[in-house]
């Protein structure tokens, strides 16, 4: 099998050609013909950021939105700033505990807002696939309203990958997302968490807050042989935001610990046997 000599793609997750005598992925060669400039990347978000008085982050609790807040409020010192977490009825305990205490730590108001995404859960477990898209896209929505509503007019979020070449995009109703972390490398990342008080969570899985990545991803495995994050991973390694080394350990197949599975299943209201049917 063909694997990709710049990411970590293989022929499972991407067409793979021989260039110049070596495998190149299909998204490498789009990149190796439009390379992402970081530097003017970094420059045009730092650009973006003197103009933002009022701004909501979208606030999960994982690692990557603490250190968008922590930038919001430390480094780019937002006047007005709202950290907002869409909790979709399975979030782990301990994100929604890293979340309020870094807020607190950094004075900045929290809010949750509770909804249940159980249906976009059930349908991605039932037909072995990924719930995340679906579940960013809802969540994104409930945040653009929650904007609108109280006047903010900025979203950023701690999104790596930026929106092709640029660090935001410009929704509906003039909210402007912001991916703040735009091309910030996982080291310069864990430089911030370091300096807070966030507590990494045991959970399986490209994640630190979601309770049902890891038994959609350990069943995607299971039908399809390799992880639904691939191509999102490989392109951080494209970019040079995570190493190699890193990456090909989170794509390994997680093993969703029991426990997890129970509370998972219980709350979707799916029987186990049904999780067995489509392991076969």
């Amino acid at each position: 099998m063909l694997k990709c000599s710049l990411c970590v793609n293989d022929e499972r997750t991407s067409r793979i050609e021989v260039v110049n005598g070596r495998p190149v992925c299909r998204e490498c060669q789009v990149y190796l013909r439009h390379p992402i400039d970081r530097k003017k990347v970094r420059e045009e978000l730092e650009g973006l950021m003197i103009n933002v008085d009022r701004a909501i982050v979208a606030y999960s609790g994982g690692k990557d939105s603490v250190v968008a807040l922590y930038l919001a409020k430390e480094v780019y010192k937002v006047p007005e700033l709202e950290a907002v977490m869409i909790d979709h009825g399975l979030m782990s305990e301990k994100a929604i505990k890293n979340a309020r205490r870094i807020a607190e730590h950094l004075d900045v108001p929290f809010k949750i807002l509770r909804y249940d995404y159980s249906d976009i859960f059930k349908n991605a477990l039932l037909k072995a696939q990924s719930p995340c898209r679906a579940c960013s896209k809802r969540t994104m929505e409930k945040l653009r309203k929650y904007a609108l509503k109280n006047g903010y007019r900025y979203i950023i979020t701690g999104h790596e990958l930026p929106f092709g070449h640029h660090p935001y995009r410009l929704m509906s109703g003039g909210i402007v997302q912001i991916r703040l972390l735009s091309m910030m490398t996982e080291e310069e990342r864990f430089k911030i968490l370091k300096k807070l008080p966030f507590e990494f969570p045991e959970l399986p899985g490209y994640t630190t807050n979601c309770l049902v990545l890891g038994p959609t991803l350990q069943l995607y495995w299971e039908k399809h042989g390799h992880s639904f994050e691939h191509r999102r991973i490989a392109a951080l390694v494209r970019y040079g935001l995570i190493s190699r080394e890193k990456a090909e350990r989170e794509l390994q197949k997680p093993e969703v610990p029991e426990e997890q599975w129970k509370i998972v299943l219980k709350k979707l209201g799916i029987e186990e046997n049904q999780i067995e049917l489509i392991r076969r």
